[in-house]
């Protein structure tokens, strides 16, 4: 029994060194959002005019900064299309991913359907300063509360967006 209370201790310590680490990471490499970014108006692939303030009042936004050529994204963005697809209240902005057409057609041909602003010369997202794809934030009511880089998984998004509306 000694054994395994041992064992129980260090994957304790480990898991919390892994916390700590990936904390850090996330917290180097979190964007930081310009002024007045919740009332910017953003023009959607579809020809809408969204503010994210506008879309974060009645319930936590995911804003998702990714891109075609990017890696990791190629395992999220399935998540976060899903998620729009059932309702979630989520945003996508294509970083460096093509013109408008190109962008378009990629989403179509991986049959990913999501509110989503292009961001061809990735102006948007020097703004916001994000340096790594994937970056997810969470907005509520116009207000940053969270944000991650990298891997995320489903459950990962579906808690931010659950903890942002219960705090």
């Amino acid at each position: 029994m000694s054994r395994l209370k041992r064992w129980a201790r260090e994957l304790l310590v480990l898991a919390i060194l892994l916390a700590g680490v990936l904390w850090v990471m996330d917290s180097s490499r979190a964007p930081q959002a310009p002024l007045a970014f919740a009332d910017q108006p953003l023009h959607t692939l579809d020809g809408q005019e969204v503010t994210l303030n506008t879309l974060s009042q009645d319930r936590p936004l995911l804003v998702y900064f990714w891109a075609s050529w990017c890696g990791i994204c190629r395992f999220t963005t399935p998540t976060v299309a899903e998620m729009a697809q059932q309702g979630g209240n989520v945003i996508g902005i294509a970083l460096r991913s093509g013109d408008d057409e190109k962008v378009q057609r990629y989403l179509q041909a991986k049959h990913y359907q999501m509110p989503l602003v292009n961001d061809p010369q990735g102006r948007l997202s020097a703004n916001w300063q994000v340096s790594v794809t994937p970056t997810l934030v969470i907005i509520d009511k116009g207000q940053v509360v969270s944000s991650t880089t990298g891997f995320t998984s489903g459950w990962g998004m579906k808690l931010r967006l659950w903890w942002a509306g219960y705090r």
